[in-house]
């Protein structure tokens, strides 16, 4: 005991000094601001430790006493730095004005996170395709945002219905159920985004398209278990532009976009646009390859800004359309009878989106905004309506402590769906909500975020989604991210099967259970000049996903259940940029596995189209604002089909394609080759099955382009 307190006493002693030279910390609190007034979540570094500003720009460091360059930087803003001497226990105060820049195209916010950091700065893996990749897409499909997305690393759009061109988005082999497509923020296109909804999004007013890969429920709810794409418009300036466009297989478009300012805080945008498109019989069989379509469509914007913290977008929009395909007029299928396949919507939505400085401390945002869809399907001699509605509201608060940036907020969303001419689907889904999100910075090499949603589903109860992510930056111009989370999906009576055959034989869902999802990756992401490199290792686990099979109690009815086990995903991404100006070149490579449960032979089995290597290679040569060349190469290895007659693995193809466009004053012409390799499924196999299958479906299952080489061609005029 003695020797103990001997020991303990000759530490004090030899301590003491170093005790003592220990001298105490300064506050040092900086005040951001700009000419408009506070700058908030601005980064904020002195040293290793590294700060945001709140919502009244002002950001406190505790420093040891010494030297410091203090540092300033905010996307929109030219860096400031100036020197900084700390005595020890001081409170200093530091007034930093920041004056405004020019956005350049790397510095790009994106908003799908919720807290609106530059994409550099999130730990949560966002990929953006920016307005110059919207414009390049949209010279080559005017009319819908399927090309744009399809031709994306780790993204493929999946032809659901070969006989009307339904599609959806498949985000690392997951099906395309799972994807949630927001405008905004809002589900303008409904909770579910149908086979056709990408097919009546035109890209013309798209500022830039923020994709996240793996479960966001904890962001965004259920919709949201393989990821979400939120669809960013553009903002009002001062520009007027009328694009025609028209194809080689009788096809045109006709696109209006107009925006201006109205006064100091107020503005508008407004966009229409007109699509037809007639049907095409390529292989000579009867059959559209390419189904016919009538399409309009009007969406205006109204903003306001009045500077100080407070914004509103109010936007309402309308679409009509009308599609055709099956049998040509006078033929017939290879029962001898005709069979027309035609789907008429009808979609009006309206959203509001807000934000207001609250006690100049916090940020409220509020979005709202509500769809209705309305569909006549016919399916040969069998015709089915029904009403689709979505009603969406939600609340957010959001500040920033220290080096902690936290939202919270509470939603709340209504689905329902009524059908006129079948029985027992109908149904009205209530989802109260309240989520959580916290980023905390730790100095300047590292931030981890924390996301947490709880969901209470009216009919299928109620669930926790967690989510975790971390960003490191282990070298200067390379960041290391690690990402986890949960994710569910309530059932509906849509699939991609039911999609296609149709409902009048689906019995009513019973005994069901909502599918849910484990998803990881790791991202590893640099600059070795002048070449940018990014490599993406993910996995997924899907328990009880959802199938279809026909009931054994009543023959000829078909029922929605959980497959037994677990569908296993996993894969990875490679994507290089170089960019040696006027020169870009993109490659990229997805490697994917998926295995399910084989619910007719047991065990486990590929998931049907799914191909396991696909490889992008597209080149731009582009002189600013006046001529832009580029070529574009892509491959598609095999994928297992289900239910084909014709063969059960897929060939693999290649697609070529060619752009060119030249600014003639006020007007642009382009043209655009695509599949110049004219790569074709029936230039293998019919797409018309010989006989009808059991759950109605008279086609095969799509696995590669069906409309063959295409030549488009039209010009873009500025007023």
């Amino acid at each position: 005991m003695k020797g103990g307190a001997r020991l303990l006493l000759l530490l004090l002693v030899v301590c003491a000094p170093a005790l003592a030279a220990q001298e105490p910390a300064a506050r040092v609190i900086v005040q951001v601001r700009s000419e408009v007034g506070p700058v908030p979540l601005a980064r904020v570094r002195a040293g290793r430790r590294a700060v945001l500003s709140n919502a009244q720009g002002e950001a406190i460091l505790t420093l040891t006493p010494g030297a410091y360059r203090l540092s300033v930087e905010k996307l929109g803003f030219a860096t400031e730095s100036l020197p900084l001497v700390v005595a020890a226990g001081a409170e200093m105060r530091v007034q930093v004005h920041l004056e405004e820049v020019a956005i350049e195209t790397e510095g790009i916010v994106v908003t799908a996170t919720r807290t609106e950091r530059r994409i550099e700065d999130e730990p949560i893996r966002v990929e953006v395709l920016t307005r110059e990749e919207v414009e390049e897409k949209l010279l080559m499909t005017p009319g819908n945002i399927a090309m744009l997305l399809n031709e994306t690393a780790g993204l493929r759009v999946q032809t659901t219905s070969a006989s009307l061109g339904g599609a959806n988005i498949r985000v690392q082999g997951l099906r395309g159920r799972y994807t949630q497509v927001l405008s905004d923020g809002l589900p303008l296109h409904g909770a579910q985004t149908g086979s056709l909804g990408l097919l009546q999004i035109p890209p013309m007013d798209l500022a830039q398209v923020e994709v996240i890969k793996g479960a966001a429920s904890a962001l965004y709810g259920a919709s949201a278990l393989g990821g979400v794409i939120n669809l960013v418009s553009r903002r009002p300036g001062d520009e007027r532009e009328l694009l025609l466009n028209a194809t080689s297989q009788s096809g045109g478009d006709a696109v209006l976009w107009s925006s201006a300012p109205l006064g100091a805080q107020w503005g508008y945008t407004l966009l229409g646009g007109a699509h037809l498109q007639e049907r095409v019989d390529l292989d000579g069989d009867g059959w559209a390859d390419v189904p016919a379509h009538r399409r309009g469509a009007v969406r205006p914007r109204l903003f306001w800004n009045d500077g100080a913290g407070r914004s509103v977008m109010l936007t309402v929009g309308g679409t009509a359309e009308e599609r055709r395909g099956g049998t040509l007029p006078g033929m017939v299928a290879p029962d001898g009878a005709p069979f027309r396949e035609e789907l008429d919507t009808r979609r009006v939505d309206g959203g509001l989106v807000g934000r207001l400085l609250v006690a100049d401390r916090w940020l409220l945002s509020t979005r709202a905004s509500a769809t209705r869809q309305q569909h006549e399907h016919l399916f040969g001699v069998v015709r089915e309506r029904d009403t689709h509605t979505t009603l969406f509201a939600e609340a957010a608060l959001s500040g920033v402590v220290g080096a902690h940036a936290w939202v919270g907020g509470l939603a709340l969303q209504q689905e329902s769906f009524r059908g006129r001419d079948v029985a027992g689907l109908d149904y009205r889904y209530l989802i109260p909500s309240i989520f959580a999100q916290d980023e905390y910075t730790l100095g300047g090499w590292a931030t981890l975020a924390a996301s947490a949603r709880a969901d209470h589903h009216s009919e299928y109860g109620a669930f926790l989604s967690p989510r975790l992510s971390l960003l490191l930056r282990p070298f200067a111009e390379w960041n290391l991210r690690l990402s986890a989370g949960t994710g569910y999906f309530a059932p509906t009576p849509f699939t991609d099967e039911t999609e296609e055959t149709g409902l009048a034989r689906l019995l009513p869902l019973e005994g069901v259970r909502a599918e849910q999802a484990r998803t990881a990756s790791l991202d590893l992401g640099g600059v070795v000049r002048p070449v940018e490199l990014n490599a993406t290792l993910f996995g997924s686990s899907i328990e009880g996903a959802l199938a279809l099979r026909e009931s054994a109690t009543r023959p000829g009815w078909w029922e929605i259940h959980n497959l037994p086990g677990r569908t296993l995903t996993y894969g990875t991404e490679l994507l290089a940029r170089l960019t040696a100006e006027p020169f870009h070149l993109t490659a990229s490579h997805t490697f994917l596995r998926s295995r399910e449960p084989d619910r007719e032979a047991g065990g486990r089995r590929e998931v049907p189209l799914t191909p396991r290597h696909s490889v992008g290679v597209v080149g731009m040569w582009e002189e600013e604002g006046r001529t832009r060349l580029g070529i574009e190469l892509y491959y598609t290895g095999r994928q297992a089909l289900e239910e084909n007659p014709y063969r059960r693995v897929s060939e693999p193809y290649v697609i070529l394609g060619f752009l060119a466009e030249q600014r003639l004053g006020r007007m642009r012409v382009f043209l655009n080759a695509e599949n110049l390799t004219d790569a074709r499924q029936t230039r293998h196999d019919p797409l018309v099955r010989p006989r009808r299958s059991a759950e109605g479906r008279w086609t095969t299952a799509a696995w590669a382009p069906l409309e063959g080489r295409v030549f488009n061609g039209g010009v873009r005029i500025e007023f």
